[in-house]
């Protein structure tokens, strides 16, 4: 282990130093206590004769002692080293309180880590960037997406640690209703959006549809079972929240096996709200629909932090779009996410922590007129950057 390694690991312990102090003259105290105990059964009890070995009585006293702070200096440093090895959070309360400390402790292996990803199709396609630090990617394809566009798209791929699967191999339709009242199938919902009357609303409740109304159960992918139980990692977006994030997590199988998983969930927040979806959502409404549909509340939210540029604003702004933003009044605490490059301020909302970060990148981008088919524009797009998300995710594995 090289130097830069064993400071880093030894900073991660500043937080603790108080609690530690603490601890260890509790510690000491109990010690003199029970070794008065001790003492005074040696001195007024018969006791068996190993005992005068046991308590190192052929020893001068301060041969002893000092054996004893030797012996019991080294245990310290070990337990000590064995604490640095965890993410050490610290949590700012109320103000006028002192910090609360949050240690998570993990094990890291000497091999790349196996990440899982939800995600829409460009979404997944931005995580190969990935790939050359990973051991292995499984995309799960979002359950009513057409499994023949991931294959043909994953032949793009060389790479033989990437692999698309559907999560069952058994049809079925979301449902979306509006919180106006209008339910329609997900796959139509962006024709509804694009009805005045419809794009300022949002989804107000997702359910999911077995075609086969018959079929007792609804059987997970082999390959979706093995990918969980392995990953170090299970990574949700980036990609439209109700449209291919969450309709898997609406598979009772799948939810279990992710809420059960001890692999780091990291939600990659949208970066722009969804006419007819998500409109008017905030981060903290984003991270409380995972919640609500999957059960479970994700370790991490990356959330872009990048300033838009007005010209790009303006545009989303005449779609009835805006940035996906956190208000200043949803964090509960403050938190510090230790890794290799120092540290990151984050924030807990929602009881993830939310960490604000230039992910996206402008770009101009060639769409086909919907009013005149064949007819074809460029317009400038706000995109998740693959080498900054990548280096995001990356970021958290290595301090997680």
């Amino acid at each position: 282990m090289g130097m830069r390694e064993t400071i880093r690991r030894l900073q991660a312990l500043r937080s603790l130093t108080q609690p530690l102090a603490i601890t260890l003259v509790g510690i000491v105290l109990l010690s003199l206590g029970v070794g008065y105990v001790l003492t005074a059964i040696y001195k007024n009890v018969e006791v068996p004769a190993f005992f005068y070995y046991l308590t190192l009585q052929f020893l001068e006293t301060w041969q002893r002692a000092l054996l004893f702070l030797l012996v019991g200096t080294a245990v310290l440093l070990v337990g000590m080293w064995q604490l640095s090895a965890m993410a050490v959070i610290p949590l700012n309360t109320e103000a006028g309180q002192r910090e609360v400390v949050l240690g998570l402790g993990y094990r890291k292996e000497d091999r790349p880590p196996r990440i899982v990803v939800l995600s829409g199709g460009a979404g997944m396609f931005i995580f190969t960037r990935l790939i050359p630090h990973l051991e292995h990617l499984t995309c799960i394809t979002p359950l009513q997406d057409p499994v023949e566009y991931y294959y043909r798209a994953s032949s793009l791929l060389s790479s033989e640690h990437v692999e698309f699967v559907p999560p069952t191999p058994l049809p079925a339709q979301i449902m979306a209703t509006l919180d106006e009242g209008t339910k329609v199938n997900i796959k139509q919902i962006r024709q509804i959006a694009r009805n005045p009357l419809y794009e300022k609303h949002h989804v107000a409740q997702l359910s999911l549809q077995w075609n086969d109304a018959n079929h007792p159960s609804h059987p997970l992918a082999h390959v979706v079972v093995d990918a969980i139980s392995k990953a170090d990692a299970i990574v949700l977006g980036p990609g439209s929240l109700f449209e291919s994030v969450l309709p898997n997590l609406l598979i009772d199988e799948l939810r279990e096996l992710i809420c059960n998983s001890k692999a780091v969930k990291i939600f990659v927040c949208n970066l722009m709200t969804e006419p007819g979806l998500t409109s008017g959502f905030s981060v903290s409404d984003h991270i409380r629909e995972i919640k609500r549909y999957g059960g479970f509340t994700p370790d991490y939210v990356l959330v872009n932090a990048q300033r838009i540029d007005p010209e790009v604003r303006q545009i989303y702004e005449a779609a009835n779009q805006s940035p996906v933003y956190l208000e200043p009044e949803a964090y509960e605490e403050t938190a510090v996410l230790q890794s290799d490059e120092g540290h990151q301020k984050g924030l807990l909302v929602e009881g993830a922590i939310v960490l604000e970060s230039d992910l996206a990148s402008s770009l101009v981008q060639t769409i086909a007129s919907l009013d005149r088919p064949g007819e074809v524009r460029a317009v400038q797009v706000l995109r998740h950057d693959p080498e900054k998300l990548a280096a995001a995710i990356l970021a958290i594995l290595n301090a997680t």
